[in-house]
């Protein structure tokens, strides 16, 4: 996954460019290759790794909290935990910023973390999905208004507003000149002022929806228990990454000219590919749920409810389900009816939770083994080591996202190798696979000798202080 992120960002380091490609971190192609890597990166990765990584985050964020309740710890103090984590991540942000790569991601997550933790994390989950589907609309009136106010300019404005607003739009490619073509101290301090300003609409605009996502199926157990939601998964993940391929397309039409829209109105359709950016983020996240699923060579399993927490939580955790218990005596699936009326009594249930506890979602469940599952166990055993490698990463992902960083911007900008000015977008996007390609072996080889991330390390001692002492030391 982290070679998503690689790849989106690689863009925004080829400084010396002449131009950009409308609001796009992309510079003009040099030929069809360029082109043709820009299409399938403006449908399938830009403004879509930013979302499956905020619902992770968000995901993370409940699996954090529940796991110290676990441990016996008081609400009140993993919440503060949370607030040092967070402070953490916004001074690592900074440093990251400052130092290699100004489209830093911790920053505007940490932010984020700060203010929607405050505002919603003990809130009834059904406040949750109401706030989620209240900023998808506002996000979706702001995408029709911007193509219908750019469709407005282009028919009735007079032509030499058009000009004036060509004339005075500031393009990406003086911010990459600023942050990467300039000898390294004066570029620090533009690379700080870049981060600053996109601080706060990453946080409040691009990722809150991703973050209560993560929250909803963290409570859920969806990616902790992926064989229990495998059907829920899958729609998601086709839904979702049809949603966000198709919004993509009218900004790909655009690249390559074949809708004729001026430069001053290249915004036209920035506000749609957004909103189905986070539509295709949340889309990978449940394909990567299914993808675990299959790696670890085991069919959906049903399962039985593990210890109560409250009165209230075995009917949560039996609408959590979804499809596969009868309504009634039966084993067909549940009719409408009986849908809704398990609805209303999981609501129910939540509302009467303590807030720590609807923070905490359902109980785990005894996963019962599928019997079919030892047939696959070699198919599981064969990929065995993909899988290590990847669970590698995982586990020290914030380590190897700035790594990414630190090889990337010696190696593209001028105060390094300079390579940026003489890369197009094909060998740039080549370059940034290599380096997450790179990670495998490296985190593999960390593994194997039970070496943790450097990064992860410096969080978690930047999380726990005196609050838990044994925090650091735990894996």
């Amino acid at each position: 996954m982290l070679a998503l992120i690689a790849i989106a960002n690689v863009s925004w380091y080829l400084w010396g460019h002449e131009g950009s490609v409308g609001m796009t971190p992309h510079v003009p192609a040099r030929n069809g290759a360029d082109q043709v890597v820009q299409v399938a990166m403006t449908i399938a990765v830009d403004h879509r790794a930013m979302p499956l990584f905020a619902v992770l985050f968000g995901y993370g964020m409940v699996q954090f909290y529940r796991s110290r309740l676990d441990r016996g710890m008081e609400p009140r103090i993993v919440r503060a935990m949370m607030r040092r984590r967070h402070w953490a991540m916004l001074l690592l942000g900074l440093l990251h910023a400052a130092l290699l790569f100004y489209g830093d991601i911790l920053g505007a997550y940490a932010v984020a973390g700060l203010l929607m933790v405050w505002i919603f994390f003990g809130r009834r989950t059904r406040t949750l999905v109401i706030w989620i589907g209240v900023l998808v609309a506002l996000m979706l009136l702001f995408a029709l208004f911007s193509i219908l106010s750019a469709i407005s300019l282009v028919f009735f404005a007079p032509p030499e507003v058009i000009g004036s607003m060509e004339s005075g739009s500031f393009g990406m490619g003086l911010v990459r000149d600023y942050a990467y073509g300039q000898p390294y101290l004066v570029s620090i301090l533009a690379r700080l002022a870049i981060w600053t300003m996109g601080l706060l609409p990453g946080a409040l605009l691009l990722t809150p929806v991703s973050i209560l996502v993560g929250w909803v199926a963290a409570r859920h157990r969806v990616l902790d228990e992926p064989r229990r939601h495998t059907r829920l998964l899958a729609r998601v993940a086709v839904g979702g990454i049809a949603i966000g391929w198709l919004g993509g397309v009218p900004d790909a039409l655009l690249i390559v000219g074949a809708i004729p829209l001026p430069e001053a109105v290249g915004w036209a359709f920035s506000g749609l590919n957004s909103l189905a950016g986070i539509a295709c983020g949340i889309g990978y996240a449940a394909a990567f749920g299914l993808l675990a699923v299959r790696l670890e060579g085991r069919a959906p399993a049903r399962t039985t409810s593990g210890p109560d927490l409250d009165p209230g939580s075995e009917t949560s955790s039996g609408a959590s389900s979804g499809a596969g218990s009868g309504s009634g005596s039966g084993n067909g699936p549940p009719d409408k009816a009986a849908r809704r009326e398990r609805r209303r009594e999981a609501a129910a249930a939540d509302a009467a939770r303590a807030p720590a506890l609807r923070a905490y979602g359902i109980p785990s469940s005894t996963q019962a083994r599928d019997p079919g599952a030892a047939s696959t166990g070699a198919s599981a055993a064969r990929t065995g080591g993909l899988v290590r490698a990847l669970s590698a990463v995982g586990q020290r992902s914030l380590t190897f996202y700035l790594l990414q960083s630190l090889l990337l911007a010696p190696l593209m900008a001028d105060w390094g190798l300079g390579l940026g000015v003489h890369l197009s977008t094909a060998g740039a996007v080549g370059i940034a696979l290599l380096v997450g390609l790179l990670s495998l072996p490296l985190a593999a080889w960390m593994d194997s000798r039970s070496v943790r991330g450097p990064a992860e390390m410096l969080l978690r001692r930047l999380t726990y202080g005196r609050l838990d002492p044994q925090g650091p030391r735990q894996p």
